[in-house]
């Protein structure tokens, strides 16, 4: 089992046929980043469009049951999230609804501060606002995971502390091996462990040592470190891969509509447009060599399927229906 815990690409034929080229069982794709929710509504129009037309090579997933499915049947899973809450805009009510639309993950930021928690950017972090803890409440029992991926620090650790069932980050690196800001300090890491959450590695080059120079081995150590941390059971793979966008797009992703100058993010005035990928990682066809780089780091066969799909899936089967309240206990009747 693969799975990809995060992309956005620009989806075409030529990369779903990718997707099954390097089998790749199940990829979380972003399907908002700063839409409100008739926009969102649209997308999911798109994409409903590209499972009718590509049906031979994806399909919908709601469940990890659907990405079993889905391998079964020789094509590649694929899950809606968003990276920003905006979808639901300032109503708690459609936080169902977007999950019975299909929603799997929701961003409570995505860099800048949202209504219900800080973004990575921004030079205070107050923590998860009184709309967030009813939010994550919410998510909690219909069953959308909260992703604290774009979030920073203080947000995303009292996220973890406040929800009632595990957090993702699906897309971020330990900041000790590199500092970009989107990337999680040892005490969130520590802390996710411990909740039961998972992370997804990124292969997105700002989150990377070295950038686009970063090498497999720096790539595999990094995750043998984080398992030290975290233990194995909460690692996967959440590429962030961005694929055949032009550079335009990432304008867009870090302007959005809230500012009318050009925000450079994790770049610089002089880089400005996507990065080069790594050598070793340049589309779906290139799982092999990061499972064949977990192997040469150390972990056996069992520990790599669990990195490269296996956790996923776990999580998937937990945390994708509605939270499941405990019966309260009721008195026995006294026979007469």
């Amino acid at each position: 089992m693969i799975i990809d815990a995060l992309q956005y690409a620009n989806w075409s034929p030529k990369i779903f046929r990718q997707m099954r080229e390097g089998g790749v069982d199940a990829v979380h794709v972003t399907i908002a980043y700063h839409e409100n929710f008739r926009e969102m509504v649209l997308n999911i129009e798109r994409w409903n469009r590209w499972f009718e037309d590509y049906s031979d090579l994806i399909c919908h997933a709601r469940s990890g049951d659907d990405v079993r499915a889905a391998k079964a049947s020789g094509r590649t899973a694929i899950l809606f999230g968003f990276q920003n809450c905006s979808p639901i805009e300032d109503d708690i009510g459609l936080v169902e609804i977007v999950h019975t639309l299909g929603a799997r993950f929701m961003q409570l930021s995505y860099n800048n501060q949202s209504l219900l928690a800080t973004g990575c950017y921004e030079s205070e972090d107050p923590g998860i606002t009184r709309m967030g803890r009813q939010v994550i409440a919410e998510m909690n029992r219909v069953g959308l995971v909260i992703d604290m991926s774009h979030s920073a620090e203080r947000s995303t650790l009292e996220a973890i502390e406040i929800s009632g069932r595990p957090i993702a980050i699906t897309h971020a690196n330990p900041s000790c091996w590199h500092p970009a800001l989107r990337n999680k300090s040892d005490s969130v890491l520590k802390a996710l462990g411990e909740s039961g959450g998972m992370i997804g590695f990124s292969l997105y080059p700002h989150h990377l040592k070295d950038k686009s120079d970063c090498s497999l081995e720096s790539f595999c150590e990094m995750v043998a470190r984080a398992a030290e941390i975290m233990g194995v059971a909460q690692l996967g793979i959440g590429s962030d891969l961005c694929q055949d966008h032009p550079d335009s797009v990432v304008e867009w992703m870090r302007v959005g509509r809230w500012t009318k100058e050009i925000d450079y993010g994790e770049g610089s005035r002089n880089d400005v447009g996507f990065p080069p990928m790594p050598s070793w990682f340049r589309d779906n066809r290139d799982f092999g060599k990061v499972e064949a780089g977990l192997r040469a780091v150390g972990f056996d066969a069992a520990e790599v399927a669990a990195i490269m799909g296996g956790n996923w899936l776990n999580f998937f089967d937990r945390s994708f229906g509605p939270q499941v309240q405990q019966a309260e206990a009721q008195p026995r009747e006294v026979a007469e």
